[in-house]
């Protein structure tokens, strides 16, 4: 196994493959560790299908206990599900999943008591450092005996049925017309949850690979992969339904397909639920409703959220600046590229299932179909996200300041790599923060400009 636990612990979780990276007695040291760096007398556990998650779940449990905490294990659940439990129930969290990466992989999501999350600079450095600390040179691992009253109770305890509940609660789906929705769940967590999130709603919900099976026979269940929603969108139109739903592994990010078999971009999905979300808060007395956005979502959310009298807040990519912008701001809801949505009815939270209610109620509230209805939120040309090999990233990047340096009409800005703006076009250029690679986002007001864009800046970053 390995020594240097940097490459097993990420900027916001645990991950790496399963058994040589990490196993049971390092998922031990994980749960002891985590509950000597977060303090409480309890702690809730989930996981999800994976071969790996049962046995890790349970000694990351018994660390726990070892340590004095008692452990309420809730077994299978989605990533949203174990932040339902944690919010609800007020304790800290573990959640065992490699989310959408390969069968061999499995990992920790960890977050303090009402889902707040725990990254590097929020204690998972921390645990790091002591884990390590029980590491000797061959890589074993030796807990020290810890000096405490009485070892914790593990209790097991059903939160699927509340999870589903306080979701309903939060959308209002009474007037809803019937619906045929496909939904791919990528023999992931999506499986568990859907059935009984959507039962008794009227939809006709034509499963896709919902048997719990984290050796992802069919595709991988990573939905960002456009190559993992062909199956989907050959289903939608096969059946003629009113829109496709496409999950994650673990369930906490969902894809949306309209009637056509075309994504829908999750900046229109973020515009579309920011919408709802500020018309409810504004109903509730709340005069100027914040919504967080990172900067490479489309240009179409702050113009949307400004013209509905909201106030959009512009944050770095990443799950920990959303939160941490949420918090400060008390923002009502904030949204990625990729397609991860917080709540704050849902502790802050990202639960891509509530983003899919929200888009059920959108447009089962109307008559239209689900291409004109999001057509209003797709106001631009965008390129997705490229990335390119490139063993220098800042000279390269510095290249690429140096192109657009100067020219009228032009901006730059440096909140997360490089972002440069003209009148009606923008891109972003980010280095990836554990592989030799620049990403690039660019959108413009039209196909062609954004092509122009694109291709400029990728001639000067692979030159």
């Amino acid at each position: 196994m390995v020594r240097d636990l940097k490459q097993l612990v990420k900027a916001y979780d645990v991950r790496g493959v399963v058994p040589d990276q990490w196993d049971e007695s390092l998922a031990h040291a994980f749960g002891a560790a985590f509950v000597e760096v977060v303090g409480g007398s309890a702690v809730v556990v989930g996981h999800d299908m994976r071969p790996s998650s049962p046995s890790l779940s349970r000694a990351f449990a018994e660390g726990a206990a070892s340590r004095g905490a008692d452990v309420v294990e809730i077994g299978l659940c989605s990533t949203d599900q174990l932040y339902y439990a944690s919010g609800s129930l007020d304790l800290p969290g573990a959640m065992f999943t490699a989310s959408h990466n390969p069968a061999q992989y499995n990992g920790i999501k960890l977050c303090r008591a009402g889902a707040a999350p725990v990254g590097q600079d929020t204690g998972l450095s921390d645990i790091r450092e002591l884990v390590e600390s029980w590491l000797d040179e061959d890589g074993k691992v030796h807990v020290p005996a810890a000096e405490v009253a009485a070892v914790g109770a593990l209790s097991a305890k059903e939160t699927l049925g509340g999870y589903a509940d306080h979701l309903r609660k939060l959308v209002d789906l009474t007037a809803v017309r019937p619906l045929k929705v496909a939904v791919d769940a990528g023999n992931g967590m999506g499986g568990h949850t859907v059935p009984t999130v959507f039962d008794g709603l009227p939809l006709d919900v034509v499963p896709m690979y919902f048997e719990l099976d984290g050796t992802f026979p069919n595709h991988e269940a990573n939905p960002l992969d456009p190559a993992n929603l062909v199956d989907l969108q050959a289903k939608v139109r096969e059946v003629g339904a009113d829109l496709g739903l496409a999950f994650d592994g673990d369930a906490d990010r969902c894809f949306v397909i309209d009637e056509n078999g075309d994504p829908v971009s999750p900046s229109a999905i973020t515009a579309l639920v920011a919408e709802r979300e500020i018309a409810r808060a504004q109903a509730n007395g709340e005069a100027n409703p914040t919504i967080i956005h990172n900067l490479i979502t489309s240009w179409t959310v702050p113009e949307v959220v400004r013209d509905l009298g909201g106030v959009p807040v512009r944050t770095r990519v990443g799950h920990s600046f959303i939160k941490q912008e949420m918090a400060e701001t008390d923002a009502v809801f904030g949204g990625e590229h990729s397609a991860h949505y917080y709540f704050r009815d849902f502790w802050r939270a990202d639960t891509g299932m509530l983003a899919a209610l929200h888009v059920l109620a959108a447009l089962g509230g109307q008559d239209g179909p689900l291409s004109a209805l999001t057509a209003k939120y797709e106001r631009y040309a965008a390129s997705g996200e490229i990335n390119s090999t490139v063993a220098d990233q800042a000279a390269a990047t510095e290249k690429v300041r140096a192109a657009y340096a100067g020219l009228e009409g032009v901006t730059t800005d440096e909140l997360d790599g490089l972002t440069v703006a003209g009148p009606d076009w923008w891109f972003n250029l980010r280095a990836s923060n554990t592989e030799p690679l620049l990403r690039l986002n660019a959108e413009a007001k039209d196909p062609a400009k954004m092509a122009e864009l694109r291709d400029g800046v990728l001639a000067i970053v692979r030159g």
